[in-house]
């Protein structure tokens, strides 16, 4: 996955992503107004495969699934973060997003900056600047369930489940 970076701070949580204002509307309005609290102009500006990149406790705050499933209607191309919460983890598997942890990401990439994301091989390089970090790699059945747009689908397709070693 390659994309221009959106860069967001520490503890990004779900209000900030999804604001109450919008709950009720269907996931593709609320995508139309994602960060809108903390960054308006970003649906004016992102394009679909675009990738949003954040600090640490990324998606805290409640287990509402919309945060996860409104940037997957925006088109996000993946989140990388320095650390998630984990039931936005979950949900963000759910819904299809790709979501991967990075430690130390902000630290080699600001905002605009092109990057690519390699989910097999655990990398995240910076094609401006040539700088890279390690992330944890994807196991392919999630990134199967990544592909169709989530689990429902995934389930859909294979109704045995996922496997597990």
């Amino acid at each position: 996955m390659r994309g221009r970076a959106f860069v967001f701070g520490d503890e990004i949580n779900t209000d900030l992503i999804t604001p109450s204002d919008y709950f009720g509307e269907s996931f593709d309005v609320m995508a139309e107004h994602v960060f809108e609290p903390i960054r308006p102009e970003f649906t004016d500006e992102f394009e679909p495969g675009d990738i949003v990149v954040a600090g640490s406790h990324f998606g805290s705050g409640s287990s509402r699934e919309s945060a996860a499933a409104a940037l997957q209607a925006a088109g996000v191309g993946v989140v990388v973060a320095e650390s998630f919460s984990r039931i936005f983890y979950r949900n963000s598997i759910a819904w299809g997003l790709p979501v991967v942890s990075c430690p130390g990401v902000t630290d080699f990439v600001a905002d605009g900056d092109e990057i690519e994301v390699d989910l097999d091989e655990g990398r995240v390089r910076n094609c401006d600047t040539g700088e890279e970090g390690s992330c944890e790699s994807i196991p392919e059945e999630i990134q199967e369930v990544f592909e169709v747009g989530g689990l429902r689908e995934h389930y859909r397709r294979h109704p045995e489940g996922l496997k597990t070693d």
